[in-house]
């Protein structure tokens, strides 16, 4: 964000330096206000003369917002699959390399790199809404077996 976007999306108050010869006078300057996002488009709602139907929309357009997030466990599986698909190509040699490049630690980053051999049914079984698998069952313990036989025997895919 840049330094003229300060205040933009929360309405925070914002302050100025306002040159003159008598050098400066400092102003802030506070209006309540929410940014509502109408596809490419942004609305600004002030609390004066606002209807109470738009404050409601803010909120839902937030909370959608918040839904829309990838879980974490998602965002790995994309990250192992990225990483594979980096190693096949042959832009890094090893994933030392890639940890490196990622400022990451080499365990955490093997352990993540691990889920790119997990069987397609888990990962669609863990990625219902009603699944109480989490990116702590697949990493833990020293990780998965690549064997998906295995996998089914330590993880029961219908959690």
């Amino acid at each position: 964000m840049g330094k003229k976007d300060l205040g933009k999306v929360i309405g925070t108050p914002v302050t100025f330096q306002i040159p003159s010869p008598a050098g400066g006078v400092q102003m802030e300057t506070y209006i309540p206000w929410t940014l509502v996002k109408r596809g490419v488009r942004r609305k600004v709602i002030t609390p004066f003369d606002t209807h109470i139907e738009f404050i409601d929309e803010a909120a839902r357009e937030r909370r959608q917002r918040e839904l829309e997030q990838p879980s974490p466990l998602l965002r790995a599986l994309g990250l192992a699959h990225h990483w594979q698909q980096l190693l096949e190509d042959g832009r890094f040699a090893s994933l030392t390399e890639i940890a490196a490049a990622e400022e990451m630690n080499l365990s955490q980053a093997s352990r993540i790199a691990k889920l790119a051999y997990l069987d397609p049914k888990i990962i669609h079984a863990s990625l219902r809404p009603d699944s109480k698998m989490a990116l702590e069952h697949f990493i833990r313990g020293g990780g998965l077996p690549t064997e998906w036989t295995a996998q089914h025997a330590r993880l029961d895919p219908c959690q």
